[in-house]
């Protein structure tokens, strides 16, 4: 409608320079069209009849238009274009060619198939219009970029989009010949690195328009996606993981789905959901088992519904490392108390946890239970780092703050801040403020306030209470005394009352309250990460009577899975003298990452002088080593780059020594296999397209407006040029509107009788 009343594309008007060329012809019609003007002005204003002042102004008005009209038309208005030479100038296409081009969401049609219809021959209508005007260049883009023959080379198996990468790479690629501009066709979706900002500056400078065509839709009608799914790297055999799986849907509002969790193949998780609302996300928490050791991939899933038009991105997968080590815990009981016997009954099965107890019998003598040999805690508690550094985790049971020296208390506090040990204080007379913890560096440690205690630390009384999980505590896997949230919420009322010598009642800023006291005003079971590590403090004194009061069945496990997930916890994520990273567990097949090891001596204190090799196993079972180096930026960081050169499962173990004596090691395993990040988050990104056509003064399309591609390169783009003139006199939007003033005169005189 717009080329009809005005001859030529919009394009046109909003890239050209509007100009009038008069001749000597112009000016003297213009003074005969004003000199009619003037006649006709005063003809009217000497006509009365039965024409009234407004009547005469109307008709005035409508009259100096039509001469205006005639006038502008006269002085022969032009738009100055600018338009590319045709065939002097080089043309690049970049075709997507990552899995994202394999979806079909257009009427069927997979994105790949336009691309093959409208750039994929000499009878593609695109290309054809292309190849006429400009020296077409094709280039493919994924994880690199490549020049292509033929549209029909590709294969849209990429894993990844570098949009920016190859942008660069391509107008490099044609930086010494005449060059009209750069055609992006994709989807937009960057998953790589994004689009620096910088990016897009050599084409500004350099005055190269991008021109991108947008693929697919802004939004699915039917979709599921399962957004994220966070699960540990590695967790202890056994362990009872509880992992939240962020799901987004499309078009199924309240339908009943199963999210299922695979072991390799085999179901260990099957949760129940009901869908959101559309485009509103929703947390599922599921609860399995790692129950075999190794590196285990976990599969997340559900199940395609039908009428979904991506399907890929129901499924998330997590490589998990199960550990089958026995972690050692530190138990120091300052007198005989039944708590001790029943701890220990309760971990005795779980080959993962060992428990050493140091009990104080009397001044300056122990008993030792659990220890490795006969030289170990022989001097009562740890006098060195290297000592309790040993140690994952630490109990103090009922013992008072000055039967340790400064020194140890120091060192307590440094076993939680800097080694990323786990604290946990029990209840007694002996602990907390009435312990006389009050100001030392244990008490910055605990996630609870401790007031002074005026009193010798006696305990005036006890409090009898039943205990509650918060709203926390309900799903932590610490408090987990059942097989799921529900039973354990409702488990928790139903266990006997236990005693409380420690009256606190507040937590610490950051700190978090698992369980409290039957009517919520004291504190049973609260934590806060600390340094490295992790404390918590636990003011109970009996829960072995969740094990021994005559309620309970003789066959209850509650007591038992309490203590084996609460050390688990505490256990979880400590680490060694020596821990390997890898950026995530899963690389691309030739894709280089860096490789991470952080170091320290048994006092657990950086060291930037060692010899650091990782020893890496391929799925072929063939041993490379690698040397890492200290990286400078971080003591006691080295790294190291490896680039992998077969797909499967990679062993990575990483051996720290100083001066010939071995410091430690560790291992860690890695996936190389495609990404499915393509499927996920799939729709077209289209203020990305727009941005980049915007900021280098190319033009963005849609599948529906592509066809104008070549016309408006034609005019926007760079290169070899040639200034033309385009006639706007004879455009038919004036000849309607000379004829609608004309029409206009006579029709107002015919409704007021002047005609």
């Amino acid at each position: 409608m717009f080329e009809f009343f005005f001859k030529y594309r919009p394009i046109l008007f909003e890239e050209g320079v509007f100009a009038f060329r008069p001749t000597v012809a112009t000016y003297v019609a213009t003074i005969l069209v004003l000199v009619a003007g003037v006649i006709t002005f005063r003809t009217y204003q000497l006509v009365r009849a039965n024409s009234r002042p407004v009547d005469r102004a109307v008709l005035t008005g409508i009259r100096f238009l039509v001469l205006a009209l005639l006038v502008f038309c006269l002085f022969r208005p032009v738009l100055v274009v600018s338009r590319v030479m045709p065939q002097q100038n080089f043309l690049g296409v970049l075709i997507d060619d990552t899995r994202s081009m394999q979806i079909a969401d257009r009427d069927g049609e997979t994105r790949a198939a336009f691309v093959t219809r409208q750039f994929g021959g000499a009878n593609s209508q695109i290309l054809e219009s292309l190849a006429d005007r400009f020296a077409v260049r094709l280039f493919s883009f994924s994880s690199d970029t490549n020049r292509i023959e033929s549209v029909d080379t590709l294969t849209y198996d990429g894993t990844q989009t570098h949009l920016g990468q190859a942008l660069t790479r391509a107008h490099e690629e044609l930086a010494g010949v005449p060059l009209s501009g750069l055609v992006v066709v994709s989807d937009g979706a960057d998953n790589a690195d994004g689009l620096p900002p910088d990016s897009l500056m050599p084409l500004q400078a350099a005055g190269v328009p991008v021109f991108t065509v947008g693929l697919g839709r802004e939004a699915y009608t039917r979709d599921i996606q399962l957004t994220r799914v966070d699960t540990p790297r590695s967790v202890l055999r056994g362990a009872a993981l509880v992992v939240d799986v962020i799901v987004a849907q499309t078009g199924y509002e309240g339908q009943r789905v199963s999210l299922q969790v695979e072991d390799e193949g085999r179901i260990v998780a099957d949760e129940p959901l009901i869908l959101p609302e559309d485009g509103e996300p929703t947390t599922v928490r599921v609860r399995f088992s790692a129950t075999d050791a190794g590196p285990r991939l976990f599969s997340f899933r559900i199940s395609p519904q039908p009428g979904e038009m991506v399907t890929q991105n129901n499924v998330r997968n997590a490589l998990i490392v199960v550990e089958d080590t026995r972690e050692k815990v530190l138990y120091f009981e300052g007198e005989p108390r039944w708590e001790v016997k029943f701890l220990r009954r309760a971990i005795d099965e779980d080959d993962n946890l060992e428990l050493a107890v140091l009990q104080r019998t009397a001044e300056n003598k122990f008993m030792r239970m659990g220890v490795e040999d006969a030289e170990d805690l022989a001097g009562g508690f740890p006098r060195t780092r290297e000592e309790l550094f040993k140690y994952r985790a630490l109990i103090l049971g009922g013992i008072e703050a000055n039967h340790f020296t400064p020194d140890q208390l120091r060192m307590i506090s440094d076993f939680v801040s800097e080694r990323g040990g786990g604290l946990l204080m029990l209840g007694s007379r002996r602990s907390f403020a009435e312990g006389g913890y009050a100001g030392t560096p244990v008490a910055d440690v605990l996630p609870v306030m401790l007031d002074e205690v005026t009193a010798d630390g006696e305990a005036a009384f006890f409090i009898e209470t039943d205990v509650r999980p918060t709203r926390p505590g309900a799903s932590h896997p610490a408090t987990q005394i059942a097989e799921n949230e529900e039973a354990s919420v409702t488990r928790w009322p139903e266990l006997p009352p236990i005693t409380l010598v420690n009256e606190i009642r507040d937590v610490k800023p950051g700190a978090t309250t698992l369980l409290t006291s039957g009517d919520q005003s004291l504190v049973v079971l609260a934590f806060q990460r600390y340094g490295a590590g992790k404390a918590l403090a636990f003011p109970v004194q009996d829960t072995w009577m969740w094990q021994m009061h005559a309620d309970i069945d003789v066959e209850d496990q509650t007591h038992e899975t309490l203590w084996r997930r609460l050390l688990r916890w505490m256990v979880d994520g400590v680490p060694d003298q020596v821990v390997v990273a890898t950026p995530q567990d899963r690389v691309e097949l030739d894709e280089s990452f860096e490789l991470t090891a952080e170091v320290d001596d048994a006092n657990y204190e950086e060291i930037n002088t060692s010899q650091v090799s990782a020893w890496i196993t391929d799925p072929d079972d063939q041993l490379l080593e690698i040397p890492m180096d200290w990286t400078a930026d971080r003591d006691g960081e080295y790294s190291a780059r490896f680039t992998p050169r077969k797909g499967g499962l990679y062993e990575v173990r990483v051996e720290a020594s100083n001066d010939g004596e071995l410091l430690g090691s560790d291992t860690t395993y890695l996936r190389v296999a495609p990404s499915e990040s393509e499927f996920y988050d799939s729709t077209r990104r289209t203020p990305l397209l727009e941005r980049v056509a915007e900021e280098t003064g190319g033009r963005f399309y849609t599948a529906d407006t592509v066809d104008s591609l070549a016309d408006d390169i034609q005019t926007v783009g760079g290169g070899v040029t040639v200034v033309e003139e385009l006639d706007l006199w004879d455009l038919p939007g004036l000849l309607v509107l000379f004829v609608l003033l004309v029409l206009g005169e006579w029709g107002y005189r015919r409704v007021r009788g002047l005609a």
